[in-house]
């Protein structure tokens, strides 16, 4: 019985450090990796940070569009202005920060004055496919992967900005398909990042 219960014992153990190793690749780590950079990297309604107050041509009605979805829903202001350039009169539609946007507003720490409306972040549902590496630090692998979505506020829910922000209704459907590279380090696996990230 003895060697039996240490033999046992040995091959938990052995599979429980195998659960432990940040570098080994598995779904788990996988999983674990891309949860980790969407918690530092919440969903937002623009790729970049926007700076407020704000100006757009008043005929520009693309550009409008957005901005206009985020006043009828209480986060931004509305008001309008003209410009004389050159004997020639332009008018302009300002935006600001209302109340209530100011409160959901997540500011940019990288750059004081700017910011944007974050809705919340994936978390990864499952792990669908990878690439094999040389399993050495420095590799990299290709994991494609299913996520669902978490924390929306009740603006992210309205239909109007959802028209306005495609990307958000996506998002919030649920049950989303995305790719990240990631690369493995001595601290484990990490989410290769661009310079824009």
């Amino acid at each position: 019985m003895r060697p039996t219960a240490i033999a046992g014992t040995t091959a938990l153990a052995a599979l429980l450090c195998a659960g432990c190793n940040k570098t080994a690749e598995n779904t788990l780590n996988y999983k674990s990796a891309i949860n980790a950079y969407y918690s530092a990297h919440p969903s937002c309604l623009w790729p970049e940070s926007k700076k407020f107050p704000l100006q757009v041509a008043a005929s520009n009605t693309d550009q409008d569009a957005p901005y206009a979805a985020l006043v009828d829903n209480g986060l931004l202001v509305r008001s309008t202005s003209e410009k004389r350039i050159i004997l020639v009169d332009k008018r302009e539609t300002n935006y600001d920060l209302s109340d209530a946007g100011r409160s959901a507003w997540t500011a940019d720490q990288s750059q004081p004055g700017f910011g944007n409306f974050c809705y919340g972040q994936r978390n990864v549902s499952s792990i669908d496919s990878t690439t094999q590496n040389n399993g050495q630090p420095g590799a990299t692998s290709v994991v494609v992967y299913h996520y669902t979505f978490s924390g929306a506020p009740s603006w992210a829910q309205n239909a109007e900005v959802q028209n306005a922000f495609p990307r958000l209704r996506t998002d919030l459907n649920g049950n989303g398909v995305a790719t990240k590279t990631l690369v493995d380090t001595t601290n484990g696996w990490q989410v290769k990042t661009t310079i824009t990230e």
